[in-house]
């Protein structure tokens, strides 16, 4: 079905823009009726164009809060949707709820039709609307979504936060030293050498380390950006690659254990929601493996999968691949003898969470005087070199 780039008109007169899948610009102009709308103008993109706008975390957030509040005061789903598509602003989540509607209108269920959204529906949200449909608790399971996207929102600025800060300084440390080598030294060191007198290793090695940074600076800046294109491109064409570089992500000092806990905790809320809303542990564990985003620990849980499968309880499954530390290890153990698995799988994101915060403000107070010693020495090893030969040059006249 061709892509077609609109221009219509809404009911108060005004221009709204977007894309839609249609038939021909026939179908599309019915399918923007049913959006209340007016077709003025439509063509068909070019494969390859760009396909509209994202559908961020936040307006799922309130698309699952909507669609909860209207399904518990009784609304019927098709027109609850509709409600939800007319207060939308953002066109491409409009199309999607058009084509929800019309899959609903044609006899499908909620699950089926959003099954058809992959990029903006993942697995786990199919599958929890399914087990909500099948358990006749939609609304509670809508509501669990609602929460566990806040937390994984919440996840992702701590990740954000853990990653910004480092990098932010990483960058300021790179321009003081690219500053200092390409035009602060050479200018000195024109000076020095006009003296005439010997120059100390120090000074030397800093005189050739500017020197390579004036005549070979495109290989400066080059090299880390060609590594990491190469990196990049290694790690989407090579599972080898990829396990090897999310092994690494996890092996960093300080910032590797928190990547592993925030993952953690997000497989754990997720899991134990799924849990709740009457998924297998099976079916949990495998729809949960695409949601942790490092193959080391998609790799551990896939055996986990093939454990319990075999006829492993689920705490000797985790001990034995050793994804969690001995206190989570009790946790699961207590809720799986007392039949409250879910809790004890939210006790085990809560223990992540808040030592996840705590982890994060520490390598944050660690970073700061970490860099500020390294523009420090850095800044140390320039004057002591350019000011150690004129000072001996002065104490000389002097004698």
């Amino acid at each position: 079905m061709p892509l077609y780039a609109y221009k219509a008109m809404d009911a108060k007169g005004r221009l709204v823009f977007g894309r839609m899948d249609a038939i021909n610009p026939i179908d599309l102009e019915m399918r923007l009726k049913r959006m209340e709308l007016d077709l003025i103008d439509g063509e068909p993109v070019k494969p390859g164009g760009f396909g509209g706008a994202r559908i961020t975390r936040r307006e799922l957030i309130a698309f699952c809060f909507h669609l909860d509040q209207l399904a518990r005061a009784g609304v019927p789903i098709i027109e609850a949707l509709a409600d939800l598509r007319d207060s939308l602003d953002n066109p491409r989540f409009r199309e999607v709820l058009t084509d929800l509607i019309e899959s609903v209108e044609g006899g499908k269920t909620l699950s089926q039709a959003l099954e058809a959204h992959p990029k903006v529906f993942d697995g786990v949200f199919v599958s929890l609307v399914r087990a909500g449909e099948e358990t006749g608790k939609l609304p509670e399971v809508l509501a669990s979504l609602t929460e566990s996207l806040k937390w994984q929102d919440e996840l992702a600025a701590q990740t954000k936060k853990l990653l910004t800060y480092p990098a932010f300084l990483a960058l300021v440390v790179v321009l003081v030293t690219l500053f200092m080598m390409l035009y602060l030294v050479p200018q000195m060191m024109a000076f020095i050498r006009n003296m005439g007198q010997a120059l100390p290793p120090h000074t030397r090695l800093l005189v050739a380390t500017s020197d390579f940074f004036v005549h070979y600076w495109f290989v400066v800046l080059g090299a880390p950006l060609l590594l990491a294109i190469v990196l990049a491109i290694a790690v989407r064409t090579s599972p080898q690659a990829r396990y090897r570089f999310d092994g690494a992500k996890l092996k960093l000092p300080w910032l590797g254990e928190i990547v592993k806990k925030i993952i953690l905790a997000r497989f754990a809320g997720v899991f134990a929601m799924m849990y709740a809303s009457g998924i297998s542990v099976l079916d949990s564990i495998r729809t949960t493996q695409g949601i942790v985003g490092n193959a080391v620990i998609r790799a551990g849980l896939e055996r986990v999968e093939q454990m319990i499968s075999e006829g492993q309880n689920i705490t000797v499954a985790f001990q034995n691949v050793g994804l969690f530390p001995p206190l989570v290890i009790r946790m699961l153990k207590v809720g799986e003898n007392t039949g409250s698995l879910d809790t004890a799988l939210n006790n085990v994101s809560y223990f992540y969470n808040r030592d996840v915060r705590e982890s994060i403000a520490r390598v944050q107070a660690m970073i700061e005087p970490a860099m500020t010693m390294m523009v420090g020495a850095l800044l140390g090893w320039v004057m002591l070199s350019v000011l150690g030969p004129i000072y001996d040059t002065i104490t000389k006249l002097k004698m």
